[in-house]
């Protein structure tokens, strides 16, 4: 999520960590350990406190075989709602106290 998200972002300018993390819904911590495992650090442009985050063309390319994957699994795995996969979909959205 977080590879795919900092992916999307990156097309838009230099992405720090908080920027990812509010992108993804993910920890700040959680996503400051996963970044510390695996980013290559460089600073940020416009703010010497923040680190500015790059994808590698070895990430975007994961990125895109798991983007691919993902989307056949959500595929495969909702087929069976057939044209009932928009009402499934807003009962998902319905708020909980409209729900019963």
């Amino acid at each position: 999520m977080l590879l795919a998200s900092l992916t999307w972002l990156q097309a838009e300018g230099p992405v720090t960590q908080r920027q990812l993390a509010d992108h993804a819904a993910t920890d700040p911590m959680m996503t400051s350990q996963v970044l510390r495992a695996l980013e290559e650090r460089g600073p940020h442009p416009h703010d010497r406190r923040a680190r500015a985050l790059e994808v590698t063309e070895e990430g975007r390319q994961l990125a895109n075989r798991a983007v691919v994957a993902v989307e056949a699994c959500d595929t495969a795995f909702f087929a069976s709602l057939g044209d009932r996969a928009g009402l499934f979909t807003a009962a998902l959205r319905t708020p909980r106290d409209a729900a019963g």
